[in-house]
């Protein structure tokens, strides 16, 4: 019998092994899943931004992989969050020694300072104190001040602005004393209107704080007369309300203002 001629170009055999590069994709995406599972279990800033940097360097080695080779699966290489990378990553949000967080506890001292000594005025509703993020407002009736018509402190509400200049002379904040009066408009020799009586009122404020060792250049008088209301000017109580003065310490340094030169040019 004849024998059975060979072909001189065989085929070669195929490759059974391509399915693994497939299965390793499939096990790395999977990994990331299981992963990313767990990172959302505890959310937390620095571990998320650690993770995602991480996934994506992950994925950009790897995307050379999705070709059907038979690259070897060292190409995968693994990825390793350690505590010395979590602990770069993130920051305290809120640290107790950082500078804002320790103005903020100077100044909630401050304002509780200057509850307790204006304790028995604050029971009677005469004083309101609060605070916010502008800073600590003190606000005092005119009727502890001044009497009606007048810009002169009465003898017995020193005792109560000497006892805020006590608190606020140690500190470095600036302070706005505003003069504040009801709708009820007055004509006198001294004061034409009530801009020059609620301005009047603060300068006299700000006269005593400076005699009691504040620093004049941290103390500003301002005079709103009736145009900041707090409370109705239809009945008595509303207008007592409204004939006020206002200390305000603010919280923030005031912004410092860079001068520039200007040049004009001449034709």
């Amino acid at each position: 019998m004849a024998r059975k001629k060979t072909s001189q170009h065989e085929e070669p055999a195929e490759n059974h092994e391509r399915w693994l590069v497939s299965y390793a994709d499939f096990i790395t995406l999977l990994f990331a899943f299981f992963v990313v599972m767990y990172a959302i279990s505890s959310v937390n800033e620095g571990k998320y931004r650690v993770l995602s940097h991480s996934l994506v360097s992950a994925f950009k080695s790897s995307s050379g992989a999705s070709h059907l080779t038979s690259a070897p699966s060292s190409e995968f290489s693994p990825v390793q969050l350690t505590d010395s990378t979590l602990a770069d990553s993130i920051k305290p949000v809120d640290d107790p020694n950082s500078p804002k967080m320790r103005k903020q506890e100077k100044m909630r001292g401050m304002a509780k300072s200057i509850l307790e000594a204006l304790e028995p005025l604050v029971k009677d509703g005469q004083v309101r104190v609060t605070q916010s993020t502008l800073g600590i407002t003190v606000e005092i009736s005119a009727s502890v001040l001044f009497s009606p018509g007048q810009a002169n402190l009465a003898e017995n509400s020193s005792l109560a602005l000497k006892a805020v200049a006590q608190v606020i002379k140690g500190h470095e904040h600036e302070i706005h004393v505003e003069g504040h009066t009801d709708n009820i408009p007055i004509h006198t020799d001294n004061f034409p209107s009530n801009w020059e009586l609620s301005s009047a009122r603060a300068s006299s404020v700000i006269r005593l704080f400076v005699e009691h060792g504040v620093e004049a250049s941290r103390l500003t008088a301002i005079g709103y007369g009736a145009n900041k209301p707090i409370e109705t000017n239809e009945t008595p109580e509303g207008r007592k309300r409204n004939r006020r003065v206002a200390v305000m310490i603010l919280a923030n340094d005031p912004d410092k203002v860079t001068e520039l030169p200007i040049n004009v040019e001449r034709d």
